[in-house]
């Protein structure tokens, strides 16, 4: 290639890439595994970021559907080991169900409770929403979906921990938008 059509086509990439909003300043990138926290506790967990899974997924136990008041709630166990601290921290939650999904896979056919809840990363908290699924075997006790990873910015798979989760009572906070749903 002449010295001309190099300098043509380096000048071509830089304008496509400069027009492109996927590169946008203001995206923050991801890697494929992140550090997150989860909120209100603070539980630093790592975060595996999925763009094969449209819904995000968390780890929970002793998953029991139950009606409170005429509405469909669950209870669940969190049982995570904190990152920062290396304690297992559990909890026992009851919570509204949102929704459920049905999901297909070689083990056969899913169902799963979704429910909302928040996720602390970089320096944002976002209300998400969540499968409860048993995950004790999985290396990853939070896996984030297309719905959730959409929010965030931009996914490099090639990477790992571009992020810390730090957030505070003056976080700026997204909330979950049912409109986004499907």
């Amino acid at each position: 290639m002449t010295l001309t059509r190099y300098r043509l086509a380096l000048l071509a990439a830089l304008l496509l890439s400069a027009s492109s909003p996927a590169i946008a300043d203001e995206d923050k990138v991801f890697g494929w595994v992140e550090k997150a926290t989860l909120e209100p506790w603070g539980v630093e967990v790592k975060a595996k970021l999925d763009s094969g899974a449209l819904t995000s997924s968390l780890d929970a136990r002793d998953i029991e559907r139950f009606d409170k008041e005429g509405e469909a709630w669950v209870r669940f166990r969190l049982r995570l080991e904190n990152e920062a601290s290396g304690e297992t921290f559990t909890e026992r939650m009851e919570l509204p169900i949102y929704r459920s999904i049905r999901l297909r896979g070689a083990g056969g056919t899913d169902r799963r409770p979704v429910v909302l809840m928040k996720v602390c990363l970089d320096d944002t908290v976002y209300e998400e929403q969540f499968s409860l699924r048993d995950r004790e075997e999985m290396n990853y006790p939070l896996l984030l979906g297309r719905r959730s990873i959409g929010h965030l910015g931009l996914l490099d798979v090639r990477a790992t921990f571009l992020n810390e989760p730090d957030c505070d009572d003056d976080a700026p906070f997204v909330a979950h938008d049912p409109d986004e749903d499907d």
